[in-house]
């Protein structure tokens, strides 16, 4: 009789572990690099183990095929020893060898510990969480965000945006929650900086739409 108990105990917690992932939708299927695409004339992409490996010696980005609006998204990255920074874009716009827009920093510099920040690619620059040369502005950012990014190791963010409301998070941590509302859709990409040699590694990409 326990152990009928149990299982149906064990039962119940598979079955609502599931319903807490319920909604959101593979970007990567661990194999393959279905649903995305390079727009630039260099860079190089392999699947590995599940992961994706990006190398090259000029700065590029990956995009999704497929663009969105509200949304929750999740992914891991590893940066590659050494100098490195890295980004994943959000409701970011693509041309021939240039994407710009909202990217949610990866910071490989130690000190400065900008992970998790607003970055607008290609625009803004730094205008809101941190804004760069504002020394309260960035003082307040490493207090609420300066931990949460864990240098050599797996780093997990997620990307809430719905209407005008932007949220980042990295291993649980809220490092950026702020409105703007210069874009409402746009592309996911992942980004390698260009440091020759370096491998950027990401995994888990997924996404969940809302309505």
């Amino acid at each position: 009789m326990k152990s009928r108990v149990l299982s149906c105990l064990l039962s119940l917690a598979t079955t609502l572990a599931f319903a807490a992932d319920d909604g959101f939708t593979p970007l990567f299927d661990g194999r393959t690099m279905t649903g995305w695409r390079n727009p630039y004339e260099w860079g190089t992409i392999q699947v590995v183990n599940g992961e994706i490996h990006l190398t090259g010696e000029k700065k590029f980005f990956v995009v999704t095929e497929k663009t969105y609006g509200d949304f929750v998204f999740e992914g891991d990255i590893l940066l590659p020893p050494g100098k490195a920074n890295s980004g994943f874009m959000f409701r970011a716009h693509v041309q021939p060898n240039k994407v710009f827009g909202y990217q949610a920093e990866v910071d490989g510099d130690e000190n400065r510990k900008w992970s998790g920040g607003l970055y607008d690619e290609g625009r803004r620059m730094w205008f809101i969480s941190p804004v760069k040369g504002d020394k309260e502005s960035e003082a307040a950012f490493r207090a609420r965000a300066g931990d949460a990014f864990k240098r050599n190791d797996w780093n997990t963010y997620r990307i809430t945006c719905q209407g005008k409301r932007l949220k980042i998070e990295i291993n649980g941590v809220v490092t950026t929650d702020v409105e703007d509302a210069t874009d409402a859709s746009g592309v996911i990409a992942i980004q390698h900086h260009g440091e020759k040699g370096a491998t950027y590694k990401f995994r888990n990409l997924r996404i969940k739409e809302l309505k």
